[in-house]
């Protein structure tokens, strides 16, 4: 049992556990070799074979523990030193990919673990951060994004996705029976259009137009042309089409994970025909401990939807909550054949979507 009043170390200091995988990642820009293949290896197929092994805790803390855990400075710096640690990666794998990688297989592999560090550390802690309201956390969450080119998910997964999920009209809840390379498009482009529709109505409604660099989306575009700019410059061009092919995956890997988190469910709609508050049910939850501790609690999606304040040490296991047969890593695979996923979850979708908790409307 954790005490009320200070919680062991060990449960604070487990989610430094990400922090390891910054080690083979910079090695792997260092010195190349097989150890440009440690972090793919590791997040897609190590990880998915150890977590089949394991269900996971879906015990809560109590009132106390998450009044403890809350006070704890740690839990925040944790997600605080990503920042430094994503920027010197991403340093070092400009300066590896200006020096030239001897063979296609290294290059590849190269690529793929500043990918996977985009997607886990950029915009998975991105997402984290861009919930708070602190506006240096909020200037983090940003600045992690910009590692990925992805900038416009702050304002549209805030202010977008949060107020639609699970509904016809949000580009990033996959529909029934929707591919995961269908819903990249559909979400890719729908979550932009979302995102400018968004700053393009808030300035309308105080009479301006778009183009201003008040519109957070116009700031964005900028920013991320002027980084463009200066890694062409510094780097090269090797260098810049590295680091785009890299903030690629991130976002492929970030799209992905949508499509699971939602993927099949709706909410219903109100006798006054509007929808429904979103509760635990319209998420698909996981709760197997490596996804846990290595992307700091996302994968207890349900709990974040439903109370979106939440902070990643407090989230919480919903018993009426969806729950996926694998953890993230395992499910990303399986996503990328079709038949297979919707073998899968389909079933699952069906067997949720008719029970008493998911037809209860609030």
């Amino acid at each position: 049992m954790e005490s009320a009043a200070h919680p062991p170390r060990l449960t604070r200091l487990a989610y430094l556990l990400p922090f390891v995988l910054f080690l083979p990642a910079a090695r792997a820009m260092l010195v190349g070799g097989i150890a440009t293949w440690f972090l793919p290896v590791w997040t897609f197929l190590l990880i998915p074979l150890a977590e089949q092994g394991f269900s996971g805790s879906t015990a809560n803390p109590t009132p106390e523990q998450e009044q403890a855990r809350l006070a704890d400075p740690l839990f925040d710096w944790m997600l605080w030193l990503v920042v430094p640690a994503q920027y010197c990666l991403l340093g070092l794998f400009l300066w590896r990919m200006a020096q030239g990688v001897p063979t296609a297989w290294e290059l590849v592999g190269t690529v793929a673990t500043m990918g996977i560090a985009c997607g886990v550390y950029g915009i998975n802690v991105a997402h984290e951060l861009g919930h708070r309201r602190t506006r240096h956390e909020q200037w983090m969450a940003q600045a992690l994004l910009l590692t990925s080119l992805y900038m416009h998910f702050f304002v549209e997964h805030n202010r977008g996705h949060h107020r639609r999920v699970a509904t016809p009209d949000d580009p990033a809840s996959a529909r029934r029976g929707e591919t995961v390379y269908g819903f990249w498009v559909r979400s890719i482009v729908g979550s932009a259009q979302g995102a400018w529709a968004l700053e393009r109505d808030r300035l309308a409604r105080t009479g301006h137009g778009p183009w201003r660099l008040d519109n957070a989306i116009v700031r964005h575009l900028l920013i991320q042309g002027a980084l463009l700019v200066a890694i062409g410059t510094v780097f090269g061009g090797t260098a810049l089409l590295g680091f785009l092919a890299a903030a690629g995956i991130g976002i492929l890997m970030l799209e992905t994970v949508n499509y699971l988190e939602h993927y099949g469910l709706q909410r219903g709609r109100t006798e006054r025909g509007v929808w429904e508050r979103v509760r635990p049910v319209h998420s698909w939850n996981t709760d197997r401990p490596l996804g846990r501790l290595f992307l700091f609690e996302l994968t207890r999606h349900s709990d974040h939807h439903a109370h979106a304040t939440r902070k990643y040490q407090v989230l919480r296991h919903f018993d009426e909550s969806p729950q996926l047969p694998s953890g993230y890593p395992g499910m990303m695979v399986l996503s990328l054949v079709p038949p297979l996923f919707f073998r899968v979850m389909d079933p699952r979708v069906d067997q949720h979507q008719a029970s008493p908790e998911a037809a209860a409307a609030a």
